[in-house]
């Protein structure tokens, strides 16, 4: 079933690929879970829900019947965003032979990115859903203030220290908020170094600013497939919606849920 409606309409040759092109490298520059999490799937456009095995998830049996301890499913939502590219527009870029303005459809993307990051990151009230930053049971640190001398690297540390004497072993990652991001741009005079450099270096490049995560917050995650990932069941593509007011209107979706098998690998610092 071409639920994408891209035969409906007729555009001219190299559209699509101009389109799709622009709205990919957009949303690789925007994207920002994608850049730590692994991900499992595209399982297809018609996975409604994954199970979610929590690291204790075992089968229990008695009296004949089998279930599976430590597991729940989690639904994948659908993610998405519309513009509309003029029909004037169009009709102007194919007899003047000028690029197409794609603005809108880039900005769209960009929404779309802070919708999947948010998701992440925050869950959803409206879904019933928590991200990395809210999901109960999870660690916490009390944060030093990073502006200042080695508190950054030290409190990183310790939490490198909290996370291996949980066995949550595998790669780091530090994710901030803006405004932290920028507080660890500042030169550390023992070293000659930034400390963000230093610390980046320790997570093996793996720091990362993002804004949906506001002001004043930072989470560290071990994000190995066995602790977490990204589900996705339709991969983020661009269909054609509808004609209105002789005006074309575009969605970009993805069907996609985060998956946390085990708190023990995120730490909040506070």
């Amino acid at each position: 079933m071409n639920f994408l409606a891209r035969d409906t309409v007729t555009f001219p040759e190299g559209f699509w690929d101009t389109l799709d092109k622009t709205i990919i490298n957009t949303l690789k520059n925007n994207l920002v879970g994608r850049q730590f999490l692994p991900l499992y799937g595209p399982l297809g456009a018609g996975t409604l829900n994954i199970q979610v095995d929590e690291i204790s998830a075992g089968e229990e049996e008695s009296e004949g019947l089998v279930k599976t301890n430590g597991r729940h499913f989690v639904e994948l939502p659908q993610i998405y965003e519309d513009f509309t590219l003029s029909w004037r527009d169009l009709e102007n870029s194919e007899k003047t032979g000028y690029p197409l303005d794609l603005t809108k459809a880039i900005r769209a993307a960009q929404a779309m990115a802070g919708k999947e990051d948010n998701l992440i990151f925050f869950g959803s009230e409206f879904l019933k859903s928590k991200g990395l930053m809210n999901t109960p049971g999870t660690k916490s640190l009390k944060r030093s203030d990073w502006s200042q001398g080695e508190n950054a690297f030290s409190d990183i540390v310790e939490g490198f220290s909290l996370l291996r004497s949980k066995g949550i072993i595998g790669r780091y990652s530090l994710l901030v908020s803006p405004d932290i991001f920028a507080k660890l741009h500042r030169i550390q005079p023992t070293l000659g170094i930034l400390e963000a450099d230093r610390i980046s270096k320790m997570l093996e490049g793996r720091l990362f600013q993002t804004p949906v995560l506001g002001k004043d917050n930072a989470v560290l995650v071990c994000a190995e497939p066995q602790y977490m990932d990204l589900t996705v069941g339709k991969d983020i593509e661009t269909g054609y919606l509808e004609t209105k007011d002789f005006n074309h209107v575009f969605r970009i979706l993805e069907t996609a849920a985060l998956r946390i098998k085990c708190k023990d690998a995120i730490i909040i610092y506070e």
